[in-house]
């Protein structure tokens, strides 16, 4: 492998003979770079997680196999950053001859042009050097992409300045493909591509060779490609069509993280938190573990089409405005640092109403009352993580048999008593975006028994991270139809589970009754 430092002294066909230099495919390069990361136990691809067992030894076996693949899965799966990390596994400089559009191999010209060079200055030949950065090309996929964009087409511009005929091959005007020789080429979006364009593929990726406007070539040219594509577009947009896809070596399946403590590597290995914000804003773990948990719901949800699937964008988006909205907030109250709160979580709607595709029912909710509801979800689902399950400590329901409940609350006494007993005597509390510091810590430690139940349960937690729990605890008792809770135009109110519901106030949720089936409302 030649290095920055060996290069600068090899300037001829000559020089880099001299230096023993052997021709090889990138397929090869890749094999054999592969091959030594793996024996050395490095990590391949870096950054890329959740894909340990799954899909990163895959994509090894395809690179092994010297084969061209696709990566196949829905949006946000990290399809085109494996490809583009493939360059890690390029040499750091490759030979070409210095002056040819497709980067020729001094041992192994390919154009006209290439050969022309050598067959005038011979050992004199003069070498560059191509750095594997410059050795990646990507197109995305577009129903106007043409066949003279991908392979070429005759250029009569080149034809009038040189004088020469259409019938010679030098008029030719090389496409994207052509001009990719020796690198890695990949189509992202592949069903998008019209079939037609598909076709122009087959001779490429089999026989090596091109045809451009009634130029038959013989053009062996040596490329990695990798294609992605969405399942979704084999119904909606378009498809792939058979004979590519025969060609096509390895199809590889790609899936969004498993865990929530996968997401959360990603997330917050991606998300652009700014130094300033970092130093000014502090979140306990459990905010980041919501936003993963609301992406887990988008994903599982009625109102959402899992066709297209919900992308890791989402999460990311809403971490860096989860961290904006309690900056905003400190800005406002000219306070030095902010902590984050649940009221922030408002602020990461706009990021995912934009990354949600909505079926027909969650159109007639509205991506807005989607969001908001899937962010009640996510609260509801993490919310025996930290305390007691509230159904434990709820009455059942009359049988027909007899009119049984549970033991009475002397005998089972419920955490959550103080609190609800409190709503129920007519008291609410309104938790607002914009609240100082001041107005925040007042109005949680107004209610009673909250302190108390964050105590309790999460002793070991530092003063903002428990106002924090005090807040996450009212807003799961609402979704447990413990207390009653309502949107108001800058925050929420919390109040009697039934002055709620005589409000008008509504929600959506798969579990439309609560204990006394009633219709919850949040």
């Amino acid at each position: 492998m030649f290095t920055s430092q060996s290069i600068t002294t090899i300037k001829t066909l000559k020089d880099l003979k001299t230096a023993g230099y052997k021709s090889k495919s990138i397929k090869q390069e890749l094999r054999e770079n592969l091959i030594a990361k793996l024996q050395r136990k490095e990590k391949v691809f870096e950054g890329i997680w959740g894909y340990e067992d799954t899909v990163v030894p895959d994509v090894e076996r395809a690179i092994l196999s010297m084969h061209n693949f696709i990566l196949l899965g829905l949006r946000g799966q990290a399809k085109t950053r494996i490809a583009r990390l493939m360059v890690d596994l390029l040499d750091e400089y490759v030979p070409y001859i210095e002056g040819t559009e497709l980067f020729d191999d001094p041992l192994a010209p390919l154009s006209r042009k290439a050969n022309d060079i050598l067959a005038e200055m011979g050992e004199n030949t003069p070498i560059a050097w191509l750095h594997r950065s410059e050795r990646y090309t990507e197109k995305l996929a577009t129903p106007d992409v043409s066949v003279a964009d991908l392979i070429g087409d005759a250029d009569p511009i080149k034809a009038a300045s040189l004088k020469l005929p259409y019938s010679d091959e030098r008029v030719i005007h090389f496409g994207l493909i052509p001009r990719s020789h020796r690198q890695i080429f990949v189509i992202n979006e592949l069903p998008d591509l019209q079939a037609r364009i598909q076709v122009a593929l087959f001779n490429i990726l089999q026989e090596g060779d091109i045809q451009i406007r009634g130029f038959k070539m013989r053009l062996p040219l040596d490329i990695q490609f990798v294609f992605t594509a969405n399942p979704e577009d084999y119904t909606n947009r378009g498809s792939i069509v058979t004979p590519l896809k025969d060609r096509i070596e390895s199809q590889i399946l790609t899936h969004y993280p498993k865990s929530i403590e996968i997401g959360k590597k990603i997330t917050t290995q991606e998300a652009h938190i700014k130094p300033e914000q970092k130093s000014k804003v502090k979140y306990h773990e459990l905010a980041v573990n919501l936003i993963e948990q609301i992406a887990i719901e988008a994903r599982k949800s009625e109102f959402v089409d899992v066709k297209s699937g919900v992308s890791a964008r989402l999460t990311i988006s809403s971490l860096e405005n989860l961290v904006s909205s309690a900056e905003r907030r400190a800005i406002i109250n000219s306070e030095k640092e902010a902590f984050v709160r649940m009221s922030d979580f408002w602020g990461i709607i706009p990021s995912i109403t934009g990354k949600i595709e909505l079926v027909y029912e969650g159109e007639q909710e509205g991506p807005y009352i989607v969001a908001q509801s899937l962010v009640g979800k996510a609260i509801r689902s993490l919310f025996l993580d930290y305390f007691p399950d509230p159904e434990k400590f709820k009455k059942k329901k009359p049988t027909k048999s007899a009119a049984q409940v549970e033991k009475p609350l002397a005998e089972n006494p419920s955490p959550y008593q103080p609190i609800v007993s409190w709503f129920g005597e007519g008291n609410k509390a309104d938790l607002l975006i914009d609240f100082s510091q001041a107005e925040y810590v007042k109005t949680l430690k107004s209610v009673p028994g909250l302190a108390t139940l964050v105590e309790q349960y999460q002793p070991q937690l530092s003063h903002d991270e428990k106002l924090f729990f005090m807040e996450f605890a009212l807003h799961g008792l609402a979704e447990y139809s413990l207390v009653g809770k309502s949107r108001l135009e800058t925050g929420h109110t919390f109040k009697d589970l039934f002055a709620s519901m005589f409000s008008g106030s509504t929600a959506l949720d798969d579990d439309t009754d609560d204990e006394y089936g009633n219709t919850r409302f949040s």
